[in-house]
């Protein structure tokens, strides 16, 4: 494949799809004919809304209104987006926004800083976690009115303009005043990156955004660095993203030529996308993590990796969502994103599931696969023989409803309490946390300059949970000895991760809770199973 089109604009792809769509169409007469009165048929109504109806209309309203209604009766991902909805539902994929790169969580009706963005204008004025911020721009913030709105909408701004804020500091007389110059603010892709033993690596990558590729190059970098020989890349509750991103990131693990996935339609010619001699972990054993949560781009990189016996797919079956969408922009900048394409997986699988029932249906799914048992018993899986391909090992896969795992690891309820989904539902760990990290914040740095001393040295004793417990009794939850024997490790360790969390990053968090994701464990014992590599003649 000429490599140079996976440099290409896909915006200007998309016009010039349109562009050709249209023309193909107006080569025949009859559908342009049927096209012309259907559009007359509209605008008629329309008019006759605007000039006859008994009351006031909006005519932009009803026109969006029927949009959105004709986009539902064609399937599940073809959705309208409004013009001032673009931007935000563009922004987590586009990997960065801009505004004064903080981390904010309202704790009693005040803005607590949970983190400053590395590198970002925060952290170049020294604005620190543990900060609380009193006023913005001269007004309050704080008190009843607070609101995530609140704050996103006067932190947040176009780069090079200003924002004055004051806040309060633990240990300092008064209130200090930073003027803040906001500035593109990035946000990642990869949640965690870290070494779960001496030789195995794990990254955990959350969406298929635009810097998702050179985030899981610089991570594979770093943990090779420290000894990786093997990989466990983590897209669980990965919903996806960009097509072209989840094709590169499929890249890095496929030799030169290797078919990653491949697009066709009825009015979408088929077109193949293959791997190049660029991939920086094309050896070494390499097991990918998904569930019913892990969606699009997520399956198009676990069934390649699957496909081609490159790799083990760990986990449970996954979302099932195997159509392309494209956005198209509407003469008022609002979006259509349409499904103009299905994906296909090497062996020329297609995972989308049905959708034949409605969209309601549709997302139901995944609460009738709990119901059924699924989520604990593969057993309660059954795939028609017309769906069935092979992969060159001769591994049986299936098609028609998301990619089913090599290795299938259940659910664990074993450890779950009513007492732990209380505490988890009113947000009291976290709320605990930060009360406790306002209080011990220099002591705890003083005492774990980095998260691995930390790991091995902090405790969560008996006495630091019977702190928590007496705290949550305060907030309605009262104490429940059984549940806390049954809960009591998962406790102890979210505890400990929400805390690495507070005092150094998001990935501190994972590694601190680890222990207790049993599916992360699992999968670690499976990469220990050379002989199941073997038998599949995937590369080690």
């Amino acid at each position: 494949m000429n490599t140079s089109f996976r440099k290409f604009n896909f915006l200007s792809f998309f016009g010039l799809f349109l562009f050709s769509f249209f023309c193909v169409a107006d080569v025949n007469a009859q559908q342009r004919s049927d096209s012309k009165a259907t559009v007359q048929k509209f605008a008629s109504l329309l008019q006759m809304i605007n000039y006859y109806y008994v009351d006031s209309t909006n005519g932009a309203k009803l026109t969006e209104d029927a949009v959105i209604a004709m986009l539902k009766d064609l399937d599940p991902h073809s959705v309208y987006i409004s013009k001032d909805e673009v931007q935000r539902a563009n922004e987590p994929l586009q990997g960065n926004f801009e505004g004064v790169g903080i981390q904010f969580q309202i704790f009693r009706d005040t803005i607590l800083v949970i983190a400053a963005v590395p590198g970002g204008p925060s952290d170049k004025l020294g604005i620190m976690a543990g900060d609380k911020i009193i006023t913005i721009n001269n007004e309050d913030a704080f008190g009843s009115k607070l609101t995530n709105s609140f704050v996103m909408e006067r932190l947040r701004g176009a780069k090079g303009t200003k924002v004055k804020i004051e806040i309060f500091r633990r240990g300092t007389k008064g209130l200090i005043e930073y003027t803040i110059v906001r500035d593109k603010i990035p946000l990642n892709s990869i949640d965690a990156t870290y070494m779960l033993t001496e030789d195995i690596g794990y990254i955990k990558l959350t969406r298929f955004a635009r810097t998702s590729l050179s985030e899981v190059k610089e991570s594979v970098t770093r943990l090779k660095s420290k000894g990786m020989k093997s990989l466990i890349l983590d897209l669980r509750n990965n919903s996806g993203g960009f097509l072209d991103v989840a094709i590169d990131l499929s890249d890095e693990f496929l030799p030169s030529e290797k078919l990653i996935v491949y697009t066709q339609g009825l009015r979408s010619p088929r077109m193949d996308f293959k791997a190049t001699s660029r991939g920086g972990f094309e050896k070494g054993k390499l097991i990918v993590m998904v569930n019913e949560g892990s969606a699009s781009a997520s399956e198009i990189v676990a069934g390649a990796i699957q496909d081609w016996d490159r790799g083990l797919v760990v986990g449970r079956r996954s979302f099932g969502k195997g159509l392309v969408q494209r956005p198209f922009e509407l003469p008022d900048s609002s979006v259509v994103r349409l499904t103009t394409a299905r994906y296909y997986t090497p062996s020329g699988r297609c995972i989308q599931k049905s959708y034949e029932e409605g969209i309601d249906d549709y997302y139901d799914d995944l609460t009738k696969r709990f119901e059924h048992g699924e989520f604990v018993s593969a057993d309660s899986i059954r795939f028609p023989d017309s769906l069935k391909y092979y992969t060159p090992s001769r591994r049986v896969v299936y098609g028609g409803g998301g990619i089913m795992p090599d290795v299938f690891v259940p659910l664990d309820t074993t450890a779950t309490s009513k007492y732990y989904t209380d505490i988890l539902r009113k947000g009291l760990m976290n709320d605990f946390v930060i009360g406790y990290m306002e209080k011990n914040r220099d002591v705890l740095r003083s005492q774990y300059p980095d998260i691995n001393t930390f790991r091995t040295g902090f405790t969560v004793d008996d006495k630091f949970l019977t702190e928590f417990t007496d705290f949550a009794a305060t907030r309605e939850v009262p104490t429940d000895q059984e549940g806390i024997e049954k809960s009591g490790s998962e406790i102890r360790h979210v505890l400990k991760g929400l805390i690495a969390r507070n005092m150094f990053d998001v990935s501190a968090y994972f590694e601190v809770i680890s222990p207790i994701d049993h599916e992360l464990m699992r999968a670690v014992e499976v990469m220990h199973e050379d002989n199941l590599f073997r038998k599949l003649s995937i590369a080690m």
